[in-house]
């Protein structure tokens, strides 16, 4: 699918509590030849009252994408996912895992739980910004999302 035949701009919501990471992703996607919004949910509460549309989230867009970090305070990740792939409303929308965990484990457990991918996090800053462009040149330039299908 050529880019420049999307219609709707891609509606991602990350999930991430590292404003440092937040700031890079928008950063990224800023310059992203794909037109998308990016809305930031800091908790795994948040993000799923926000895909629930509950309370000042009433009218919130549902989004094209979750990018999703396991490590989250309160609720983790794992949780957040598992109550995604399980809502009837919001279990088709894909979710990309992006954390700094290289567990089997945790690798194991999140494609149990219908994760879309997943991804580790570099730690130096231009292999994060690289993974994150890997991320848009994929799911946001080839994939067709079920949300835009008319």
């Amino acid at each position: 699918m050529k880019t420049e035949s999307r219609l709707h701009p891609v509606d991602i919501l990350l999930v991430e509590d590292d404003e440092g990471d937040v700031r890079l992703t928008r950063e990224v996607l800023k310059d992203s030849r794909v037109r998308n919004n990016l809305f930031v949910a800091n908790t795994g509460e948040d993000a799923l009252a926000r895909l629930r549309k509950q309370g000042k989230y009433a009218g919130a867009a549902t989004p094209d994408l979750i990018l999703l970090d396991l490590n989250l305070p309160v609720m983790n990740g794992r949780e957040v996912l598992a109550q995604i792939k399980a809502d009837g409303e919001l279990k088709r929308i894909p979710v990309v895992v992006l954390t700094t965990s290289k567990a089997e484990e945790d690798i194991i457990r999140t494609y149990n739980l219908h994760a879309n991918c997943y991804v580790t996090k570099p730690v130096g800053l231009e292999q994060f910004c690289e993974v994150v462009r890997s991320l848009e040149d994929f799911w946001l330039a080839v994939v067709q999302f079920p949300n835009q299908i008319q």
